[in-house]
């Protein structure tokens, strides 16, 4: 069974009596382990669609499927623990905090989880080392290069070991060197840990890294195709 089930889904935004509809009545499936990027121009979808999909924004019609079990049938409560447990976030402005030491962002995440604090210190040990950067695990953020500080977040991520990583332009403020590393950093873990991956980005270079790209066009799929050879991870490189 798919672990991400979407039929006919749409979105449309209401403002000062004007309605805007993003998504028209989109549909997909994505089975667990997957890596799938989500391409398009600017106001395509491809970030409402993320949002709706990690639970963070809630779709106008249409059904959303998580587990076989549709988004409208979890409560409030349920959601925040879905998200905090199954799903991890990496944004593309990096959001840490900028006076705290690379394992105290890490950490961020379990304070609203139900992990026994003691086992903390090491859960995140475990995701920053999984990331390439036990050297830093000292440092504070602001002391990180752009690079750096985007692993930092995909270890924030991990940290409780999700099902799923959602991956909204994760190297859209990074120049293409460090933006490869991030890319390398995302597909091993997809490749070696197994997460399913579901990444949005307008970088070709970026999407080659997915096994399968989803092109949207103005809120609808223009095309869903595997990826005929797929970038393959080089490891890290400090």
């Amino acid at each position: 069974m798919p672990l991400i089930s979407v039929k006919n889904l749409s979105k449309t935004y209401h403002d000062e009596q004007v309605a805007t509809q993003v998504l028209h009545g989109i549909s997909f499936e994505i089975k667990a382990g997957e890596f799938v990027a989500v391409m398009g121009p600017s106001g395509c979808g491809k970030s409402t669609l993320l949002h709706i999909l990690g639970f963070l924004d809630k779709p106008t019609g249409g059904q959303y499927h998580f587990e076989e079990k549709g988004s409208n049938k979890y409560s409030e409560d349920e959601l925040a623990q879905v998200r905090n447990k199954k799903m991890g976030f990496v944004f593309q402005s990096f959001n840490l905090l900028p006076r705290t030491t690379v394992l105290n962002n890490v950490k961020l995440p379990l304070i609203y989880s139900d992990v026994k604090e003691n086992l903390w210190d090491d859960m995140a040990k475990e995701a920053i080392e999984a990331v390439g950067l036990s050297h830093r695990l000292d440092f504070e953020s602001s002391q990180l290069s752009g690079g750096e500080k985007q692993r930092v977040a995909i270890a924030r991520a991990l940290v409780n070991s999700p099902q799923i990583i959602f991956a909204d332009e994760p190297t859209g403020n990074l120049d293409s060197k460090s933006g490869l590393l991030v890319m390398d950093t995302i597909l091993r873990l997809n490749e070696e840990r197994g997460h399913t991956v579901i990444l949005v980005t307008h970088e070709t270079y970026t999407a080659e890294h997915a096994e399968r790209i989803i092109r949207l066009k103005d809120g609808v799929i223009e095309s869903d195709t595997k990826v005929p050879v797929r970038r393959k991870s080089d490891g890290f490189k400090k």
